[in-house]
């Protein structure tokens, strides 16, 4: 098999489901949180689908999960999807808020994160372009420009 392959119908429920959730119940239970304790939360992305429905299996409203639900438009990024929907959320939050998240890996392994929204936010909001403005200005870069990107080619 020279490339990697999905687990199929096993990459939801017994992978993905099974991990997330019990990442995200074991923190909320640790913390004495609920859904209603947070202003946003973002879950690993493989799909539009499945963040959705975790996201409604623990009580979270689609308003707090689509501020940082980027696949739809950006594609799975894998284990940057998490991130990313971080990065989008953090775009918007105000100091005070509370994010949860929640990241997976395809090694079936799963953390959960709680995030308070410090004021040090609305200094370093500006300090790079937004999510938003990134996915309106795409950059679309073909192989050759991309190995020069990353010094692959030389000039002679």
């Amino acid at each position: 098999m020279p490339y990697p392959e999905h687990g199929g119908r096993f990459t939801g429920e017994p992978g993905y489901f099974k991990h997330v959730l019990g990442a995200a119940k074991g923190l909320m239970n640790k913390l004495g949180t609920s859904a209603e304790d947070y202003d946003y939360a973002v879950f690993h992305q493989p799909n539009g689908k499945f963040p959705s429905r975790v996201a409604k299996m623990l009580g979270f409203s689609k308003e707090k999960i689509a501020p940082g639900l980027v696949v739809t438009r950006l594609g799975n990024t894998y284990s940057a999807s998490c991130l990313m929907g971080i990065a989008a959320t953090l775009d918007q939050a105000k100091p005070g808020d509370r994010i949860f998240a929640t990241a997976f890996g395809s090694g079936a392994g799963a953390d959960a994160f709680s995030f308070r929204v410090t004021d040090k936010i609305d200094k370093i909001r500006d300090k790079a372009p937004l999510v938003e403005e990134l996915l309106a200005n795409p950059v679309y870069m073909d192989y050759a420009m991309y190995a020069k990107h990353k010094g692959k080619i030389k000039r002679a």
